[in-house]
């Protein structure tokens, strides 16, 4: 069994802490050393009491949902004899209103670019057939709800 550690540090800044006058700025702190500073997306909260230059929980939340399908994504096709060069990804999260009317985000769009080398290149069912099992055996992807769609895969 594996557990994970992230440390979450607020103080409080600004003049009204009752009127909602105060800074939503925080820091995370991860096992290694690193530490991130994030902030609510000034979607939900206006500056200046979040900052836009600072990483935001739903940013954050569909980073992990793309790096963890990126990291088993890569497992799969080395075991398979694929070889990648590299793999970009834009991903995207959308926020809707479930049926309670709560937002959450509903979908994450993974728009994964790789490039291949060697003599084994995967053809456009490998790279189909890759990505689902990718999703099946995400850590992430099976922690949550959120569907998780990948678009044509594309190669460079």
């Amino acid at each position: 069994m594996s557990q994970y550690l992230a440390t979450i540090d607020w103080t409080r800044k600004g003049p009204d802490f009752i009127k909602g006058q105060y800074s939503r700025e925080h820091t995370w702190s991860f096992d290694a050393g690193i530490t991130i500073r994030a902030s609510p997306s000034p979607s939900v909260v206006p500056t200046p009491w979040s900052n836009p230059a600072n990483v935001d929980p739903e940013e954050a939340f569909v980073a992990s949902v793309s790096s963890c399908h990126m990291l088993t994504f890569l497992w799969v096709a080395s075991k398979e004899g694929f070889v990648a060069d590299s793999y970009h990804d834009e991903a995207v999260g959308a926020m809707t209103k479930n049926e309670r009317g709560v937002f959450w985000i509903s979908a994450i769009t993974l728009r994964p670019l790789i490039s291949w080398s060697g003599t084994k290149q995967p053809a456009a069912e490998d790279l189909q057939r890759l990505h689902h099992l990718a999703h099946e055996q995400c850590y992430i992807a099976n922690s949550i709800k959120t569907e998780v769609r990948v678009e044509p895969p594309l190669d460079r």
